[in-house]
């Protein structure tokens, strides 16, 4: 896939174009492909050094068992809990926007929608 021109650049990626957000992202695998989303997740997190992001946390659901199988038919990664959460901050909303647009990981798509079947992300802030 070739990069897209309209993306937006910048000379600095660390730059702060604005203020800092603080994202949590739930994420939920394929059935049965908690591993392999994990092993996704692992790849595709590596990137947001180089846009000034930082993961603060990373945690995975100790319950293992498939609820998957309580969903009705055809609701993929309808579990009510999310297999995996994610924190993390970026310097504003211009860095987030680079990471999503970064080629690298736009070449992961097809592995992405293999292994995950739902993600919700959000801004949040420390109470």
């Amino acid at each position: 896939m070739a990069p897209d021109p309209t993306a937006p650049t910048s000379a600095d990626p660390t730059a702060a174009d604005d203020d800092p957000l603080l994202l949590c992202c739930l994420l939920w695998a394929q059935p049965g492909r908690r591993p392999a989303m994990s092993a996704y997740e692992d790849r595709v997190l590596e990137l947001l050094g180089d846009h000034g992001g930082v993961v603060l946390q990373r945690v995975v659901a100790q319950d293992f068992e498939d609820d998957d199988a309580s969903a009705g038919p055809g609701q993929r990664g309808a579990s009510t809990r999310p297999d995996e959460v994610q924190v993390y901050r970026f310097p504003g909303s211009g860095a987030l926007e680079r990471y999503l647009a970064d080629p690298r990981r736009a070449a992961l798509a097809d592995e992405r929608d293999a292994v995950v079947a739902r993600t919700e992300l959000f801004r949040v802030a420390t109470a």
